[in-house]
């Protein structure tokens, strides 16, 4: 049985989350703005995914002014284009990637009771997945694994009622 694979990165959080996010979208040659960096600050500040009209709501609360949702999405589809958010497909929600620097598949564990996602690096399955893809001809760019179930204190609670 294959185990999650540890991958030499940090996971940051806070104010070094934010500066790695930076670092790694400059390094890309784009601008780290003042709206962007507000977005990022929301979407890493959510403890579970977080959608669009989320962060727009927070957002807008934050400037004190109404923002436009399709801003928020641009600025999402580059944070995942730049490896700075990860999409949760199913609900189509966002998340903060706790390393933007290091590049990976991914694998999420999504809670279907209370909307948490895990997400685990587990190098073995990714592989299989995309040898899988490449054996009918498939050119895989970004696979997303996702696997709905119960988180540990959601099963904890199920089983103790």
């Amino acid at each position: 049985m294959a185990t999650a694979t540890k991958h030499a990165h940090a996971h940051h959080h806070g104010a070094a989350l934010a500066q790695a996010a930076q670092a790694e979208l400059e390094a890309r040659g784009e601008q780290w703005t003042q709206l962007r960096s507000a977005v990022f600050d929301i979407l890493s500040g959510f403890e579970k995914p977080a959608s669009a009209y989320d962060i727009t709501e927070q957002l807008s609360a934050a400037q004190g002014r109404r923002i436009a949702a399709n801003s928020v999405y641009r600025i999402l589809d580059l944070f995942v284009g730049s490896n700075l958010a990860q999409r949760i497909e199913s609900a189509n929600a966002y998340i903060a990637n706790p390393h933007p620097g290091c590049r990976h598949d991914c694998i999420f564990l999504v809670c279907d009771r209370c909307g948490q996602a895990t997400h685990v690096d587990n190098d073995a399955v990714a592989a299989k997945v995309r040898e899988a893809a490449e054996k009918v001809g498939f050119v895989p760019e970004r696979p997303v694994i996702e696997v709905h179930g119960l988180c540990t204190d959601c099963a904890a609670k199920s089983t103790a009622s």
